[in-house]
């Protein structure tokens, strides 16, 4: 039984259960960028930012996360799979990500209680009334629904011509608010019990592998910490997804891969090292959070990772993979940098804003 890679080099490609292989083990993050518009259409610097990271060598190019309704848009300028609209835009980006050599996967996402009704028009929504938020609860009939929007955008995103796509489980948006166990206490089969706060995410994964064609990648990213997360319930539902044959790949986002977890009964290995132990049964594990140069890519993999997903380092170079995969000793641009290196590496206006905002010292002010 297969538990992780042997000796895996970044520049190995990566031959997943199914669709095509990977070319090499670095694959782009999903990032938010505020690049598109209002409507959910693609906006032109979305399309450049993701094409140039097409071109640079990437094994797969991941697009941000694109909310699957109306009411689930978490940002300005987010893209969306929401509507037929967003077809010819899609149609346009996955050609272009295609057309520089890379494996082309859309991410889709819906923010719940962290959507922005002042975008949206729509009031919040979440798995519980919260007033802290002031979402209120989904109807039974609601989740159903939204079982099958996020099914549909997987569908739209296969008829755009994207190889895979990706359910953002994680970093406190709607699927991750279902998983959460303090709050999650729905009186239905999706809240409550463990596998009643998983249900969710496995009626997607159920209902995208029965109406995608039998080559359609999918992928899920979990987050293990944060947003009332628990670790042990973190590694169950990593372990039940990757036995389950289901998903092609999952895609941990650890913040930082060799830290120690918060909670002290995990506290003894890093992040990295409690999911790289788990039996796999085919799924490819990817991590992310804090890889910022070549050597540490290729630690990820020692460590018992099947491919790593690049951020911050492929914001300050369109070309991360391309310069890793060259030269091992390759190290990001010390930070903060300027704008216009940011511009030059294909980030628009509104992305170096969301960017200098989100990220001290990451950008150089004037």
């Amino acid at each position: 039984m297969e538990t992780m890679s042997t000796s895996a080099k970044l520049s190995d490609p990566l031959k997943l259960a199914r669709g095509p292989a990977w070319a090499n083990r670095i694959t782009l993050a999903p990032l938010t960028n505020w690049q598109s518009h209002a409507d959910g259409t693609l906006g032109e610097d979305e399309y450049r930012w993701l094409t140039m990271r097409g071109r640079g060598g990437f094994g797969m190019t991941m697009t941000c996360a694109a909310h699957v309704q109306r009411g689930g848009q978490g940002f300005p300028g987010q893209l969306g799979v929401w509507s037929d609209a967003h077809l010819p835009g899609l149609t346009r980006l996955a050609a272009g990500i295609h057309a520089g050599g890379s494996v082309s996967c859309l991410q889709l996402q819906h923010s719940g209680r962290r959507a922005e009704p002042e975008l949206t028009g729509e009031p919040r929504i979440a798995p519980w009334d919260d007033a802290e938020t002031g979402a209120r609860a989904l109807s039974t009939a609601e989740v159903e629904q939204l079982v099958r929007d996020f099914i549909a955008a997987a569908c739209r995103a296969e008829q755009a011509g994207f190889q895979g796509v990706e359910l953002h489980g994680a970093h406190g948006y709607l699927l991750a608010q279902f998983l959460d166990a303090e709050h999650n206490q729905r009186s239905d089969r999706y809240g409550g019990s463990f596998d009643n706060r998983t249900r969710v995410l496995f009626e997607v994964i159920a209902g995208i592998r029965a109406t995608t064609a039998p080559g359609f990648q999918l992928g899920l990213r979990l987050s293990p910490e944060r947003f009332d997360i628990r670790m042990s319930e973190a590694l169950a539902l990593a372990q039940q997804v990757m036995a389950g044959g289901q998903i092609d790949y999952l895609d941990m986002s650890l913040w930082d891969c060799f830290k120690p977890p918060q909670d002290p009964d995990y506290a003894d290995r890093p992040l990295i090292a409690h999911f790289a132990a788990l039996p796999r049964h085919g799924t490819k594990l990817g991590v992310a959070g804090k890889i910022m140069d070549a050597a540490t890519a290729q630690r990820c993999l020692d460590a018992g990772a099947d491919f790593v997903l690049i951020g911050r380092g492929a914001m300050l170079h369109h070309d991360f993979a391309r310069r890793a995969l060259a030269d091992l000793a390759f190290r990001c641009i010390e930070r903060p940098v300027s704008r216009a290196h940011l511009e030059a590496e294909g980030l628009g206006p509104q992305f170096i804003q969301y960017v200098s905002s989100t990220w001290p010292r990451f950008v150089a002010e004037a």
